[in-house]
């Protein structure tokens, strides 16, 4: 009998193969944040977003292994604090992954009109993206600006006030933009771990505009 009939064993999966993405920068990054906690394992979650970084906007197989293997952890301690937060990218997304708040508020306020909108316009259904790799869409829970909702994250920035008849304009402006990305929003994150960090915090804004949107618009 083979190994996948019912009652029997199956055979354990093979570790990932090592890419060893992280580079020397990163390297040091990490070494620094694990200074600021008692254990080295305590580093994770940061950990986990310099791997998202360096390895594309997404958490490889091989990604969770290297952070396993810098960390001291197995890999199954870190694929599981990966996948018990929604933060963390577990497949790949699109250069610009857009977050729509469907939360109570936002949801009042014509959230799922602007799902069904953006879903016409990009040619996919939520979980989806688009066949050129632009755009992945994903519905959020609350992303705590419930003053300028409909609220859509893109990388590292709030759009408020979002509505079915400003969906389009969105999507223009993302196109023709670089910023916004899953790396960005990776690297600013690190960023906030790390005395002496760049102006911008590593993203596409200083950090004091993402912990402290201004009021209205963002359009």
């Amino acid at each position: 009998m083979s190994s996948t009939d019912t009652g029997h064993a199956k055979e354990p999966l093979p570790f990932p193969a090592k890419e060893g993405r992280f580079s020397e920068n990163a390297i040091a990054e990490l070494e620094e944040i694990a200074t600021h906690y008692p254990e080295r394992k305590a580093a994770c979650l940061p950990a986990l977003w310099i791997a998202q970084r360096e390895y594309g906007g997404h958490l490889s197989a091989a990604a969770l292994q290297e952070v396993a293997d810098h960390l001291g952890l197995s890999y199954t301690e870190v694929e599981g604090v990966a996948t018990f937060y929604s933060m963390y990218n577990l497949r790949k997304r699109g250069r610009h992954h857009l977050e729509v708040c469907t939360c109570l508020t936002c949801a009042v306020l014509g959230a799922y009109e602007v799902v069904h909108k953006l879903e016409n316009e990009l040619g996919v259904s939520v979980g989806g993206t688009t066949s050129d790799g632009e755009f992945t869409l994903s519905e959020a829970q609350c992303l705590n600006y419930c003053g300028a909702a409909t609220v859509v994250q893109v990388g590292d920035k709030y759009f408020g006030q979002i509505t079915p008849e400003n969906v389009s304009l969105l999507i223009d402006q993302l196109r023709n933009s670089t910023d916004y990305t899953p790396t960005k929003l990776a690297d600013s994150i690190v960023k906030l771990h790390l005395s002496n960090a760049s102006e911008t915090g590593g993203g596409s804004h200083q950090a004091e505009e993402i912990l402290n949107p201004p009021a209205g618009a963002m359009l």
